[in-house]
């Protein structure tokens, strides 16, 4: 019984300090929940990790918290992903409850204004981050399909203006034609 509430302790805090420093920011969680889950504790593969985080990323719903609940039900069924679903949200709502009551003293003031503007900066730094992860894991695969996506995908958004969720929608698409293709020619 010992090592279940060791375990949901755990849970419990990681949940809470990811949440509060992942505030506002859906993708920032990935690499956070890679670096407690999968480097230090390994309850789980960085693959393993790129397929929930694609899970939490199509379900309703914040991905901070689905990512959350995912990884929690991983590592301890049910109960973990309720221990991590609540810890997860209480960081969000007790900060929004303190904007919200002090919300014209925040827009007002310059200092804070200049401390969201540089926390912008270092999510920008752990997205890329991420992005570079997430590049390497589909390079390991070494299918030009894939790896000819990436570039394809930003051209058709950066240059040409598509919209994200047409990219997503196609890529999708080929993606699920690809595994069509392939089952088809091993039989």
């Amino acid at each position: 019984m010992k090592p279940q509430i060791k375990t949901y302790s755990w849970l419990w805090a990681i949940n809470l300090f990811i949440s509060a420093f992942t505030f506002g920011r859906g993708y920032i969680v990935v690499p956070m929940v890679r670096r407690f889950f999968v480097v230090k504790k390994q309850y789980f593969t960085e693959e393993e990790l790129i397929n929930m985080a694609a899970i939490a990323q199509s379900t309703p719903g914040a991905i901070a918290i689905n990512l959350s609940a995912l990884a929690g039900y991983k590592v301890a069924g049910i109960p973990g992903a309720l221990i991590s679903c609540i810890s997860a949200v209480i960081p969000p709502l007790v900060i929004l409850s303190f904007v919200s009551v002090f919300y014209k003293i925040f827009v007002s003031n310059p200092m804070i204004t200049a401390v969201l503007k540089g926390m912008e900066a270092g999510v920008a730094a752990i997205m890329v981050d991420l992005i570079i992860d997430m590049c390497a894991l589909i390079f390991k695969q070494k299918s030009l399909f894939l790896s000819a996506m990436i570039p394809l995908s930003f051209i058709a958004n950066f240059v040409f203006g598509i919209n994200v969720a047409l990219i997503l929608l196609v890529c999708c698409i080929l993606c699920i034609l690809q595994i069509f293709y392939k089952k088809r020619k091993e039989k």
